[in-house]
């Protein structure tokens, strides 16, 4: 059971808490180029992710047997031949998405995401660990690849996945914003993504010191709740004080200076 909730903790840490776009700020270049669009921005993502799940997968597997020395050159190699397969596929199956997102692909060798996790991660956990991580980094990744490209394609383009909106465009109320499918459109909804990101995690993952410090263990605390659970404790405050230096909470050695300077 603590297996399978380290693994998931492993995989929803990235979705979120550390979404490797709106949350680190990794991978900007590419993320803001090819997302014009809801399909390139799929794309993209499911391409960044497989090769981060797979290079994490041969990381980990190797992490004993690759030297200290030359990992750095190891796990560009690796990601590199996964990155080569991930074009190959595109210029034989999907050739129109291969063109659109263009150099952006085999540039995601120097991702700094997948080099990163590479690095920091693979490089020092389990196989399981390592896939979940990767898969949960990729996932974030994607979703908000697709949130930014959607966005622009909807409000400067008035279509989705290149179908158009039947209340936007000529004739309607609704008329496309063309700077939204321009650069400064993009950074826009970036920016405004990162704000929606930060109150979320402000909210589910913000520790709340009150609500998980006692004196027992932090002795620096100090609270109505802590002052209440910490009835019996010797030297506490007196009851109805809410803090400050009072009778009681200072040992009486230290309160008189001139005792101290005699032992001195």
């Amino acid at each position: 059971m603590a297996t399978k909730k380290s693994l998931g903790r492993e995989f929803s840490k990235g979705i979120l808490k550390d979404n490797p776009l709106l949350v680190l700020l990794l991978g900007l270049c590419p993320s803001l180029a090819v997302t014009t669009s809801a399909i390139n921005g799929l794309g993209m993502g499911l391409a960044a992710t497989f090769v981060l799940v797979m290079s994490n997968l041969i990381i980990s597997l190797l992490r004993k047997v690759i030297p200290d020395q030359v990992r750095i050159p190891a796990y560009i190699t690796i990601i590199a031949s996964l990155v080569t397969m991930v074009q190959f596929v595109l210029q034989g199956y999907v050739p129109a998405l291969n063109q659109a997102l263009g150099i952006f692909i085999p540039l995601i060798t120097v991702n700094c995401i997948i080099l990163g996790r590479a690095e920091a991660f693979a490089n020092r956990n389990t196989v399981g660990a390592s896939v979940m991580d990767g898969l949960g980094m990729g996932v974030g990744f994607t979703t908000a690849l697709f949130l930014i490209g959607a966005t622009r394609e909807i409000l400067g383009n008035g279509s989705i996945f290149g179908y158009a909106l039947p209340f936007v465009g000529e004739g309607h109320m609704l008329k496309p914003i063309m700077i939204f499918a321009m650069p400064p459109g993009g950074f826009a909804v970036f920016g405004l993504l990162i704000a929606i990101a930060q109150k979320l995690n402000n909210r589910y993952y913000a520790t709340q010191p009150l609500g998980t410090m006692d004196r027992a263990h932090f002795p620096g605390s100090i609270s109505a709740r802590t002052d209440t659970a910490m009835h019996g404790t010797e030297k506490r405050f007196p009851e109805g004080a809410s803090g400050g230096q009072v009778d009681g909470a200072v040992p009486e050695t230290i309160k008189d200076a001139a005792a101290l300077e005699e032992k001195k």
